[in-house]
């Protein structure tokens, strides 16, 4: 049984700079209020974990990470044009659907832990899309023969660690402070 994918949904991945250009434009419109964040006092106040990159490492890695994302969803549609195997055809629909329910993840992530400063709510949003990115790399591996892996991988790791960063931080900032604005 294979999972109905709108055609919108399937049309904007086909073409490999719409695919590509969806998550840099949602990540761009995510992140926009981030910067003005990360330099303020509520930011600068909250204990992080050990391994913390510098602040303008993350533009940068999310910008290649969104990128890589983004053409692997076109791999995997086009996989899924040509599949003729019903196995590959539902791992293919569910890999995708679960590619966008990642990317809205990934859209909410930012504006719950800088917008609303809730880190324990970005936490399991965070937790839910790295769950969700590594089952959906699992799935798209067998029917693209790994191409969509190798672009995928990266992704999957900087969540696992971006995951730690967010638990480190809530961990070591769970009791209430007064941050000054």
């Amino acid at each position: 049984m294979s999972i109905h994918i709108p055609n919108i949904l399937l049309a904007i991945p086909r073409n490999p700079v719409m695919a590509v250009g969806l998550p840099l434009a949602l990540g761009f419109f995510s992140g926009t209020h981030s910067s003005q964040v990360a330099n303020s006092n509520w930011y600068a106040q909250l204990a992080s974990p050990p391994g913390r990159p510098r602040r303008e490492v993350f533009p940068f890695a999310w910008t290649l990470l969104y990128v890589s994302m983004g053409y692997a969803s076109h791999i995997a549609v086009k996989a899924l044009d040509n599949t003729l195997l019903d196995v590959n055809r539902n791992a293919l629909s569910l890999g995708i659907a679960l590619y966008y329910a990642q990317l809205g993840l990934n859209y909410l992530w930012s504006p719950i832990f800088f917008g609303q400063h809730q880190i324990g709510l970005a936490l399991v949003d965070s937790v839910l899309m790295t769950a969700t990115t590594w089952y959906m790399t699992k799935l798209l591996d067998r029917p693209t023969d790994a191409k969509a892996t190798y672009f995928l991988l990266p992704y999957c790791a900087w969540l696992g660690y971006a995951t730690y960063l967010n638990a480190g931080t809530w961990w070591l900032n769970r009791e209430p402070k007064n941050y000054r604005k």
